[in-house]
């Protein structure tokens, strides 16, 4: 039934843990010396879509539609509260077909009233769903998450895949908040980013591998494992820069989340650099959650914080936007794939931003 497995996927993402094949090693920031900035002059406030956030970090998609999961939501809705961060819930699906544990999402809004909510469905939901998701919360945002694989691995997963771009185009266009598409940790290439550009979508989470690995999830549910495709997709570098290439080469106004298995400030502050407008955390964070309680996780936060603030002095970066202008150089397997794939990464390590100190 969906409920128990709510359960499940959070036993064996705790239990599974990250890779940390995300590719960020790939990845290397250049250090300035002549940095020309305070640590008080620091701002990490940033912006996706027509949302202000006052931290690049988001608490990403998790949970949510079974009555052990409320306590998981609720506490991670209190962290988002006293650290200012935006949380997303997960998908909501089960809510809308099973309103008795409508509670368990709706304790997220009623915990943290002020702050920043998105809803989350997949992708085969209906503008109607799309409204009571985003009426459930009073969400000031919809995710939209694209699950293929996880699905195809499901024993009791979802076959047809048909008619999605129409229905994403429909609810960008009626929802009345905005729609942000995310992957959930098989990462998105450039073709499929255009295409969602074309519908209308301004915000992409581009959720690579690296992280939460669904596939090794649902492997561990079955009775006969399709282990074999484990390492199905791309890491959330490749993603990362892939998404980047279309919106640059289409010139398109759109804010791009890094998200996939990033867990440490160094990792934060390279995906912001490469020109991510924020930072989508998960797994790390339910584990100190789950191993430590809310307040280690109210101080993992701050942590994260105070540390990414340290990087952005070391490199003459005062905000987000000024990151997005640091020259960074691209290595290893990402170098590689981007060279195949045609995504120029030669731009990221010729900026200017260091000349402008």
């Amino acid at each position: 039934m969906r409920i128990s497995r709510k359960m499940e996927h959070v036993h064996h993402a705790l239990q599974l843990g990250h890779s940390d094949e995300h590719g960020f090693r790939d990845i290397k920031l250049i250090h300035n010396c002549l940095p020309g900035i305070s640590s008080d002059q620091i701002s990490l406030q940033t912006s996706i879509g027509e949302l202000n956030l006052s931290s690049p970090i988001v608490i990403n998609a998790m949970t949510g539609g079974a009555h052990e999961t409320e306590e998981i939501n609720r506490e991670l809705a209190a962290a988002a509260r006293e650290t200012g961060l935006a949380m997303a819930v997960g998908s909501q699906m089960s809510a809308i077909k099973n309103p008795e544990v409508e509670s368990s999402y709706r304790v997220v809004r009623k915990v943290n009233p002020g702050g920043i909510v998105f809803g989350n469905l997949g992708s085969e939901a209906t503008l109607e769903q799309a409204l009571r998701a985003v009426d459930m919360l009073r969400a000031d945002a919809l995710q939209i998450h694209l699950n293929v694989m996880q699905e195809l691995i499901m024993p009791e997963g979802d076959r047809e895949f048909c008619g999605v771009l129409e229905r994403i185009r429909t609810i960008v266009d009626q929802v009345g908040v905005p729609v942000m598409v995310k992957e959930v940790g098989f990462g998105m290439v450039k073709e499929s980013a255009e295409a969602l550009f074309q519908c209308g979508v301004r915000i992409i989470d581009v959720g690579g591998a690296g992280g939460t690995n669904f596939a090794a999830i649902e492997n561990a549910r079955r009775r006969v494992p399709m282990d074999w495709l484990n390492d199905w997709g791309c890491k959330t570098t490749i993603a990362l820069l892939e998404v980047l290439e279309a919106k640059h080469r289409n010139q398109i106004d759109a804010s791009i989340i890094a998200a996939g298995g990033i867990s440490r400030t160094l990792e934060v502050c390279k995906a912001l650099t490469l020109g991510a407008s924020a930072v989508g955390m998960a797994g790390s964070l339910l584990k100190v959650l789950r191993e430590q309680g809310t307040e280690a996780l109210v101080t993992q936060i701050v942590t994260l914080h105070e540390e990414l603030r340290l990087l952005m002095t070391a490199m003459g970066a005062n905000s987000i936007e000024r990151l997005h202008e640091m020259p960074v150089v691209i290595t290893g397997e990402t170098a590689e794939w981007c060279a195949a794939r045609g995504v120029d990464i030669s731009s990221y390590a010729l900026r200017t931003g260091y000349r402008k100190v």
